[in-house]
């Protein structure tokens, strides 16, 4: 019998604050049941093992990460969008390191739920690179761009890979501005106006 008060919502959400604090491959069952007092047999009446918990983290993250882009973009256009959503981005990652680590993970092809929320950030994007006249393969050439440029940003900062005396915002200030010129400037659709 289940320990009263354990559903699968309380492990993943307290599993998903450990590997916050000590990083999500360095999260353990072990930790996880210690941190919930049970034994950790005891977990496997609610999830099926660490593969299935690290997928309900990442799909949890993933759509948690789109609700944040989108609450930052709305009634926000073109370029005051783009800095938006990167601000948000990175705050949401920096404020969540493990679940932002669960993000990168991507879906298996026929797991349907994982799909949708891996893609709830993307359709983020492309509405506000919409904005740009971005469509079809050029917003998904702008997307990855953006995405490699932020996910970039936050593991040198997270990972003490800016070494240099500047100030760490001024730097990622200038990225952003970078992917807003980039966008704005077209290189993304081949030139055209």
């Amino acid at each position: 019998m289940p320990r009263a008060g354990l559903t699968e919502d309380r492990v993943v959400v307290e599993a998903e604050r450990i590997a916050d604090e000590v990083g999500l491959r360095r999260f353990t069952l072990a930790g996880l049941a210690d941190r919930l007092g049970v034994r950790q047999p005891s977990l496997y009446k609610h999830i099926t093992g660490m593969d299935g918990l690290q997928r309900s983290i990442a799909i949890r993250a993933k759509r948690e990460l789109a609700e944040v882009l989108g609450r930052a973009t709305v009634g926000r256009a073109r370029a005051d969008a783009v800095r938006a959503l990167c601000r948000a981005y990175r705050s949401w990652a920096l404020a969540h390191p493990g679940r932002y680590a669960a993000t990168v993970r991507a879906p298996e092809a026929a797991d349907a739920e994982d799909l949708e929320a891996a893609s709830a950030a993307s359709e983020v994007v492309f509405g506000v690179l919409e904005g740009f006249g971005l469509s079809g393969d050029d917003a998904v050439d702008a997307t990855r761009a953006i995405r490699a440029a932020l996910h970039g940003f936050h593991v040198l900062e997270t990972g003490a890979g800016f070494g240099l005396p500047r100030d760490v915002e001024r730097s990622f200030d200038r990225l952003v501005d970078g992917l807003v010129a980039a966008i704005e400037g077209h290189v993304f659709d081949g030139g055209s106006s």
